[in-house]
C-alpha cells in the first residue's frame, strides 16, 4: 500500500510540475519577443514529453500490479530463499542461480506470461531492475 501512496503522490507532483510549466509557458508566449515565444514553444513541449511518460509509466504499473495479483491468487510467485540481504535483495549466489532457473523456464515456455512474469520478479530481486521491467513488460504484451 505504501508503494501506491508514493504513485499518487509522485504523480501529483507532476501534475503539478506540468501546470506550473504549462502556465509559465503561456506567458512566455505573450511576451511577443521570439526568444520568449522560443522559450514558450519549448515549455510547451516538456509537460506534453512529462505527461507522456507518466501516462506510460501508470500503464505499466497497473498492468504489472494486475498480473502480479493474478499470478500470486493461483500460487504461481516464485518463493523468496531463506537468505537475504538487509535491504529485501536476493545474496549473489542465490540470485544467479534463480536468474538461471527462471530464465531457462521462460525460455521454455517463451509464450506464457506467467513464466516472463516470474522471471521479472526473480530479476528485480536479484537488483537487475532493467532486466525486471523488460521480462515484466514482454509478460504485459503476451498477457493481452
Amino acid at each position: 500500500m505504501g508503494s501506491r501512496i508514493g504513485v499518487v503522490v509522485m504523480a501529483a507532483l507532476l501534475v503539478l510540475y506540468i501546470a506550473l510549466v504549462g502556465w509559465r509557458a503561456v506567458v512566455l508566449l505573450g511576451s511577443g519577443q521570439a526568444l520568449g515565444i522560443t522559450m514558450g514553444i519549448a515549455l510547451l513541449v516538456m509537460p506534453l514529453i512529462g505527461a507522456w511518460a507518466l501516462v506510460r509509466e501508470l500503464q505499466f504499473g497497473f498492468a504489472a500490479d494486475r498480473l502480479g495479483r493474478t499470478l500470486n491468487d493461483e500460487g504461481g510467485m516464485p518463493e523468496a530463499p531463506e537468505n537475504l540481504r538487509a535491504n529485501g535483495r536476493l545474496l549473489p549466489e542465490d540470485a544467479a542461480r534463480l536468474v538461471t532457473e527462471y530464465g531457462s523456464a521462460a525460455a521454455a515456455e517463451p509464450e506464457d506470461w506467467r513464466a516472463q512474469y516470474r522471471l521479472g520478479v526473480v530479476h528485480d530481486a536479484a537488483g537487475h531492475r532493467k532486466d525486471a521491467r523488460a521480462a515484466i513488460r514482454a509478460a504485459i504484451r503476451l498477457a493481452k
